[in-house]
C-alpha cells in the first residue's frame, strides 16, 4: 500500500514538473529554472509508471505486460534524453549542440525518443484497453507523451507548452486515480 501511494505521489510531482514549466514557459519562454524542473523531475518517471502498472495489472493481461516492459525501457533511454536536453544540451551554445547532434549523439537520441514513443503508445492502449483508469487522461497520458518526444528537439512554442499541460495533466490525473481506495469507516 505504501508504494501505491509512493508512486502515485510521484505520478502528481512528475505531472507537475511537466505541467508548471510548460504554462511559464508559454510567457518566458525556456529559462534556466524551468529547464532543470523538467530535466530533473524525469526521476520520478519510473516509480510512477510502476504503480500505473501495477494499479491494472490483472485487467491488463500479457499485453499489458508486454507494454510496460517496452515503456519501462523507453522511460529509460527518454529520462536520459530529457535530461541530457534539458539540464546539458540547455546551457551549451548553438555551435556546440549542433556538432554534437552531428555525430552519434543525435542518432542515439532519436533512437531513445522512438523507443519512449513505442513503450509510451503501448502502455496507453493498454490503460484504455483495461479500463481501469478513465478514458480520457489515459489517451491523453499517450498522445501528451508521444507529442513531448517529437517536439523536444524544437524550440518551445505556445503549442509546446499545451503539450506539456496536457501530458502533465494527463499524468497526475491516473496517479491519483491509482491511489488507494480509502478504507471503509464502520459505524457501531
Amino acid at each position: 500500500m505504501w508504494f501505491q501511494r509512493f508512486g502515485a505521489g510521484c505520478g502528481v510531482l512528475l505531472g507537475l514538473c511537466i505541467a508548471v514549466p510548460g504554462a511559464i514557459e508559454a510567457f518566458t519562454g525556456e529559462t534556466a529554472a524551468t529547464s532543470l524542473v523538467l530535466g530533473l523531475g524525469v526521476v520520478l518517471a519510473a516509480p510512477t509508471a510502476t504503480v500505473l502498472y501495477f494499479h491494472q495489472r490483472a485487467e491488463s493481461g500479457r499485453f499489458g505486460a508486454l507494454a510496460f516492459a517496452v515503456h519501462l525501457l523507453g522511460l529509460g533511454l527518454f529520462n536520459g534524453v530529457a535530461f541530457s536536453l534539458n539540464v546539458v544540451l540547455f546551457f551549451l551554445d548553438d555551435a556546440t549542440v549542433a556538432s554534437l547532434r552531428a555525430g552519434p549523439t543525435g542518432p542515439v537520441l532519436t533512437a531513445g525518443a522512438a523507443v519512449f514513443v513505442l513503450g509510451t503508445l503501448l502502455f496507453a492502449a493498454s490503460m484504455v484497453r483495461a479500463g481501469v483508469f478513465p478514458k480520457l487522461p489515459a489517451i491523453g497520458y499517450g498522445l501528451g507523451l508521444t507529442l513531448l518526444a517529437a517536439l523536444a528537439p524544437l524550440d518551445d512554442t505556445p503549442w509546446t507548452s499545451l503539450v506539456h499541460i496536457a501530458a502533465g495533466a494527463s499524468v497526475a490525473w491516473l496517479s491519483c486515480a491509482a491511489l488507494p481506495a480509502a478504507r471503509p469507516v464502520s459505524v457501531a
